[in-house]
This record gives C-alpha cells, sequence and structure tokens, in this order.
C-alpha cells in the first residue's frame, strides 16, 4: 500500500507537470517539442514504476514492427500504463482513444496537436469517417497509429468483443497491422490504486497483411492478441490476476443491453 500510495502520488503529479508543459508547446509550431516532452513523461513514468512501485517491464519483438510506411499498433489494453509504455517505443505515434478524454480540457488541447483521432463511445458510421480522415494526415505525415481494439480497459486475464474500427483503419491506410500482447494488468490492472510489484511483459506479435476481409481479420488480430496475452500470464506471482477471470468475455452495460435484447423473445 505505501508503495503503490507512493507512486499514485508521483504518476499524477508528473500526469499535471506534464500536461502543462504539453500545452505550452501545443502553441509553438511544429510537433517536435510535444512528442519530444511527451517521451521524456513516459521515461519518468517508467522509472518511478520501476523503482517506487517495484514493477519491470519487459518489452520484446519490436524488429516486428516494420520500420519503413505506416503501421497500425493494435495492442492489448488493460491499464493507464499500456499507452505509457508503447509511447516509450516510438519517437513519433499518433493514436485513437475515446471522447471520454475531452472532458479534462489540457488533455484535449494536447490531443488535438498530435492529431489523435477522438471517437463517439458508442461507435458508427460518424467514428469510422473520423478515423479515416485522421489516418489521412497521419499517413501524409509518415507516423504509426495505436490503437487498442477492444475499445475498453479489460481487466487483467479477461476481454471484451473487439471493435472493427481497426480493420477500417487498415483499408484506409493499406499497411500491416501489429498486434501486441502484455500482461502488465497482473501489477498495473485497470485504474487500480495497488500496484503490484513484478515484472511484466509487452510483446509485439507478427504483423497482418492488408487483404483480409473483415470477419477474417478480425477473428485472426483477436486469437493473436488474446492467446498470446493468456500465455504471458505470470502464475508464480499472481499479482491482480483472479485464476477464475481467465479468458472471460467482459461486456460493458452497453453491451449488456445490447445482449438481454437480443436474447429476448420476438
Amino acid at each position: 500500500m505505501i508503495r503503490s500510495t507512493l507512486f499514485n502520488l508521483f504518476f499524477y503529479a508528473a500526469t499535471a507537470l506534464y500536461a502543462v508543459i504539453g500545452v505550452v508547446f501545443s502553441l509553438v509550431p511544429g510537433r517536435a517539442l510535444l512528442m519530444t516532452s511527451l517521451r521524456r513523461y513516459t521515461q519518468l513514468v517508467r522509472w518511478g514504476l520501476r523503482t517506487i512501485a517495484g514493477v519491470t517491464v519487459e518489452v520484446t519483438g519490436h524488429e516486428r514492427v516494420p520500420d519503413d510506411g505506416p503501421v497500425i499498433i493494435a495492442a492489448k489494453h488493460q491499464s493507464y500504463g499500456d499507452g505509457i509504455v508503447m509511447f516509450h517505443q516510438f519517437d513519433d505515434l499518433s493514436f485513437v482513444t475515446g471522447d471520454h478524454l475531452e472532458k479534462f480540457w489540457l488533455i484535449k488541447v494536447i490531443l488535438a496537436k498530435m492529431n489523435a483521432v477522438v471517437v463517439e463511445s458508442c461507435g458508427g458510421a460518424g467514428t469510422w469517417a473520423r478515423m479515416a480522415e485522421t489516418s489521412r494526415i497521419v499517413r501524409e505525415q509518415g507516423r504509426r497509429i495505436l490503437i487498442y481494439p477492444e475499445g475498453h480497459l479489460s481487466r487483467v486475464g479477461t476481454h471484451h468483443p473487439y471493435k472493427k474500427g481497426v480493420w477500417h483503419l487498415q483499408q484506409d491506410f493499406d499497411c500491416p497491422v501489429v498486434p501486441v500482447a502484455t500482461n502488465l494488468g497482473q501489477r498495473w490492472n485497470q485504474r487500480d490504486w495497488i500496484k503490484h510489484p513484478g515484472p511484466a511483459k509487452v510483446e509485439f506479435l507478427d504483423p497482418i497483411p492488408p487483404g483480409l476481409g473483415k470477419e477474417a481479420f478480425m477473428t485472426r488480430l483477436q486469437d493473436r492478441i488474446e492467446t498470446r496475452s493468456l500465455e504471458l500470464l505470470d502464475h508464480a506471482v499472481p499479482g491482480a490476476l483472479d485464476p477464475d477471470d481467465i479468458g472471460k468475455l467482459a461486456l460493458n452495460k452497453t453491451a449488456q443491453a445490447r445482449a438481454a435484447r437480443n436474447k429476448a423473445p420476438a
């Protein structure tokens, strides 16, 4: 509890400081200063995670990410720490995020400067249109784009239904999609205050080339990410992992309501 509290205080203080710095740099022409400050922030948080919380993160498979041309990074999402680790791996990374972040004015300003695509939680055709426009900008700038295909933080061991926006992005980019598996949720689970000391892994997997149909692509993407994420689970030092959660499908309130309507008799 003491280490978790110290790390959380450190994390929120560093985040607030760099949010202010990010807003200032957002007013400067170009994106170099903003992205440099973001990388410094991720380095600082990873240092705190290791030194204060006792969580060591090993990243493997980076050689599977193509060096040239646009690339979509489709990653498992178990905690706030996921984005920090991912942004630490690339000099210039765009990303897809939900509109919940726009309620924080400082973050909204930074998202706009980063050309992040902010999508409505309900999804739909309007969401895909916004994703297509942002992908055009990112493609012209020769950057990578990060997306969490579940669209939600998943409790470690579980998964949400994968959203098809990632397939639409690939159609727009006409580029490989690199799946990413992780077990970081065992150490930093969702938004939990408690952090669990121990090792965590993030692994870039073999790219999925363009050309697959929607259903075939979504099946392959989910199978790769979920299968490998479960294989990475550390049963010797379980941390936040509840063995009963392994392999469970998690549904948010909207999905639960939709499922209930589908089961209702006509």
